[in-house]
């Protein structure tokens, strides 16, 4: 079933490695946060986990900025206790977060430690009140799920933020903003990378019925690939020729 409309349709930008397309992201959010600072004394963005993020995170790390002005949230969060490694907010602390002096950005973590159920229910009064987004950043995975909404799960329209207790990938019982709440941003942005990723981005081209296609900003949606992940979009007719 394919499910993208016309006038959502993502603009894609394939570049030929990873660093230079880590750059190029980083290079927009920054310019994003000057823009939503300057017009209203706030940019609020919602992160992604996983490796590409986090090699942007490093990036971000490295600009001398005063970040007061800078409110972060969390896409999704595995549930396993508050200083667990593979948390996502434990690695955007170690690769940006832990990185830079004072004043620091305010930072909404999903308090998942407490059990998915509670996490979610704490977390919906937090987003109920900080919509919309400037930017909400995004992974997507080999079979299409991004933030911790995956293929054929059902997920209750009406909820800011979702139980899911059956992940497919482990920890199975994991935190996740819905896809309303997604897409209530002024830019969705994805970060593809690697040949593992083909099949899915053709299929997200074709408008299939994956996860990543039911995510898009309020004024567009963007999804940044290295060579890799992007080969078949060389010849697209929606490449934006960033190289």
């Amino acid at each position: 079933m394919s499910i993208t409309r016309k006038e959502e349709i993502p603009g894609w930008h394939v570049y030929p490695a990873p660093t230079p397309l880590v750059q190029a992201v980083a290079d927009r959010i920054l310019e994003m946060a000057r823009t939503a600072i300057a017009r209203r004394g706030v940019f609020k963005i919602v992160l992604a986990g996983g490796t590409t993020p986090a090699a942007l995170y490093r990036t971000l790390a490295e600009n001398d900025l005063d970040w007061k002005n800078w409110r972060i949230y969390f896409s999704d969060e595995r549930c396993l206790p508050a200083d667990d490694s593979e948390r996502n907010s434990v690695m955007v602390a170690c690769n940006w977060l832990d990185q830079i002096t004072a004043p620091l950005p305010e930072v909404f973590v999903i308090p998942a430690e407490l059990g998915p159920d509670q996490a979610a229910e704490n977390y919906a009064r937090v987003i109920r009140d900080a919509r919309p987004f400037d930017l909400v950043l995004l992974g997507a995975g080999e079979d299409g799920h991004t933030a911790s909404l995956f293929p054929g799960h059902q997920y209750p329209e009406e909820e800011l933020v979702h139980v899911e207790n059956n992940a497919p990938k482990p920890p199975s019982r994991r935190v996740t903003l819905s896809y309303g709440t997604l897409c209530d941003a002024e830019l969705v942005l994805f970060l593809v990378t690697g040949s593992a990723k083909n099949d899915m981005v053709k299929s997200w081209r074709n408008g299939d019925d994956l996860p990543v296609n039911h995510v898009h900003g309020r004024n567009g949606t963007d999804v940044y690939l290295d060579a890799a992940a992007g080969a078949m979009c060389e010849s697209g007719p929606d490449k934006t020729g960033d190289e």
